[in-house]
């Protein structure tokens, strides 16, 4: 089973990674950001939500209905101009429409090889020549129980042929079931 198949039934409750804000390490990001945005893997929207309040045309895709539905009853409430989609993020061509730039808060690191190999793909499908990808995932550095850590060699394995690595930061994921949320890493990758 595909990992975006086995996160669809999370928002029968709150997920651990529903914070009910945008990840700070995504707050920080929008400094860097300019253009038209995808949120891979949105979830319920916040990061989407804070994203186009200051300002960008943003589009949200996740694979859960039951997400997609929260996010925009959330971006009408608090008056938000932002598209929500159900869809797969290892299928991005299916959009048919190119993005300056690409944020993704948690999905990468819960994908295994296979998938992120086909997630690499996707991006570049979706992703204009010279746009950036933002990712936030779960660091080797995280020792508790939750999703499959991420190193930094293995981001640079799956982003070595058509990509430059800008960066690769320390960074942490909050969540609402960690005090200090878990370590993780943003990076920022170009397309070229």
């Amino acid at each position: 089973m595909k990992a975006i198949e086995r996160f669809r039934s999370s928002y029968e409750t709150t997920p651990p990674w529903d914070i009910g804000k945008p990840q700070k390490a995504i707050i920080e990001i929008t400094k860097e950001i300019s253009g038209s945005v995808l949120d891979c893997g949105c979830g319920t929207g916040e990061n989407v939500i804070y994203i186009a309040s200051i300002g960008y045309d943003v589009t949200g895709i996740d694979g859960s209905s039951t997400a997609i539905k929260i996010a925009r009853t959330k971006a009408k409430k608090k008056k938000v101009k932002a598209k929500f989609i159900v869809g797969d993020a290892l299928k991005l061509g299916n959009l048919k429409k190119k993005f300056d730039v690409i944020v993704d808060s948690a999905l990468f690191h819960v994908l295994s090889d296979e998938e992120r190999a086909e997630y690499e793909r996707s991006l570049k499908s979706s992703l204009k020549k010279g746009g950036t990808y933002f990712m936030l995932c779960f660091s080797e550095k995280e020792k508790r129980e939750g999703p499959r850590s991420v190193s930094k060699k293995e981001i640079r394995e799956c982003f070595s042929k058509g990509w430059k690595i800008n960066y690769i930061r320390d960074s942490a994921f909050e969540t609402n079931i960690q005090e200090h949320g878990a370590k993780a890493y943003i990076a920022s990758i170009t397309k070229l």
